[in-house]
């Protein structure tokens, strides 16, 4: 089983790294590749209930529908993306359970594994984690890039994004933060939950504002996450060292 359980792994990996590389490039991940991940990945799932048996089954079943219901309840409220959902199910159908490998004298996951051992539970938990490096990353670099007036202007936006010019806004996968708008011959902003598309007409909306005065020309955006990233990254943390919010809880009760 510890040989299985590389080689589900090793096959997993070219998957998700283009994935990455696709959801980088253009945000989206064509819905072939998890159909054709998923078609070879028939052999170790014949190979687990064969050897399995019946409890085999169950572990599956339960992995794919937990995972299912819940990236399911996540889509519907807009906070998970179509290609992360599929990522992460046909991971709980090819890898239901914790692996086991080892390699160079080390037993994988370092960590052991959690209570509950759902694998793909595990990796949605630590890429959600790992995505707390991102406003970190954009507070420091608003924190060397912008003028101590845009600093105070909005502090709660140098954790979601970042200032650009209007003439650089198009053709980036960003969105703005807030909408600018007239009304009754006033001039209005409003923040916007998930961000504001960008388009041309959009950006030549813009230019007239800032031309008239009524704004400057550089704008607050917030960048689109792809989240492939994480997910990636997530199961190979998963893979090698096990579940961070299971370690971080335990590190609690164990320290306080």
């Amino acid at each position: 089983m510890v040989f299985i359980d590389l080689l589900k792994v090793l096959y997993c990996t070219p998957f998700l790294f283009y994935s990455c590389y696709t959801d980088i490039l253009t945000r989206r991940v064509s819905n072939r590749v998890w159909k054709v991940m998923l078609a070879g990945a028939i052999i170790f799932v014949t190979y687990d209930i064969i050897n399995g048996g019946i409890p085999a089954l169950v572990r599956l079943l339960f992995s794919a529908g937990v995972i299912f219901v819940f990236v399911y309840i996540l889509f519907q409220f807009g906070a998970f993306g179509g290609a992360d959902a599929k990522s992460l199910i046909v991971l709980a159908i090819i890898i239901p359970v914790y692996p086991t490998i080892e390699m160079f004298g080390l037993v994988m996951p370092l960590n052991g594994v959690p209570l509950i051992d759902l694998f793909a539970f595990s990796v949605f938990g630590n890429s959600v984690l790992l995505t707390v490096v991102v406003p970190l990353f954009l507070f420091f670099y608003n924190l060397f890039t912008l003028k101590p007036g845009e600093m105070i202007e909005r502090p709660a936006y140098l954790f979601v994004g970042f200032k650009a010019d209007i003439s650089n806004l198009l053709g980036r996968h960003i969105k703005l933060i807030e909408e600018f708008y007239l009304s009754e011959g006033e001039f209005h902003t409003k923040f916007r939950r998930g961000g504001a598309s960008i388009d041309e007409e959009t950006v030549k909306e813009l230019e007239g504002f800032a031309a008239d005065g009524l704004m400057g020309r550089r704008v607050w955006v917030t960048p689109g996450l792809p989240f492939m990233i994480p997910i990636t990254l997530g199961f190979f943390v998963a893979v090698l060292y096990g579940d961070l919010i299971f370690a971080l809880t335990k590190f609690l009760l164990m320290n306080f």
